[in-house]
């Protein structure tokens, strides 16, 4: 018996299907590194390095190979970021991570991250069925999930746009496919995305009260 085998029994059934506690408490620790990012907080990156642990064992429990991968990235971007934040980030008049727009050509390398990687993943998932139901809605909120999460370590307030964008595909997306409470994290996403925007987007402007630290990443 393995110590993840809790995390596969059904939670509860709701809009006729089975929710498992490993895709609900996963999705829930996500919507919490969410609100710890609106907060600032470096404590978003090891909750979001939790939901993608919890989440490989939803995925494995279902078979799903694909998903698995796509969580191990994550994993690896949030490990990276966690990194920035802790030892490369200014920190503003508060205490917490100092947050900016980005320049023109740091939204240039995002856009031509989230388009080139979008395609090369969706050719990928539609080269290999088994990585994905949904080949192209899928790459393109997985490709826009990991530009979000590069942007966070930035620091940048594009960051919350690029979770919009997501949340554009990802709510009626998760409805239609039967998702529903998927759908409905993704709804409560939506609603901290702009409440985060909206704090990040005023305190841009707010002066650093820390030098960058020696070391820092560029």
């Amino acid at each position: 018996m393995s110590v993840f085998d809790p995390l596969h029994e059904v939670a509860f059934r709701a809009f006729g299907q089975d929710v498992i506690w490993s895709d609900m408490t996963g999705n829930l620790i996500g919507l919490a590194a969410l609100a710890l990012g609106w907060r600032r907080s470096v404590w978003t990156w090891p909750a979001q390095l939790l939901s993608g642990i919890v989440l490989i064992a939803a995925y494995a429990s279902a078979q799903l190979g694909g998903g698995v991968g796509k969580q191990l990235l994550v994993i690896v971007v949030a490990l990276w970021g966690w990194r920035q934040w802790r030892n490369g980030r200014q920190e503003a008049a508060d205490g917490q991570i100092a947050v900016r727009f980005a320049t023109a050509r740091e939204r240039l390398l995002l856009a031509a991250g989230a388009v080139a990687g979008t395609l090369a993943v969706g050719w990928l998932f539609t080269a290999v069925p088994s990585l994905s139901w949904n080949p192209w809605p899928d790459a393109y909120i997985f490709v826009g999930t990991l530009v979000a999460m590069v942007a966070q370590a930035r620091g940048l307030v594009e960051f919350w746009f690029a979770w919009l964008l997501v949340d554009v595909v990802g709510v009626p997306l998760a409805f239609s496919s039967g998702l529903a409470f998927s759908g409905l994290v993704y709804v409560f996403y939506l609603v901290l995305v702009l409440w985060g925007m909206r704090d990040w987007w005023r305190r841009s402007s707010a002066p650093a009260a820390r030098p960058v630290l020696e070391g820092a990443a560029a």
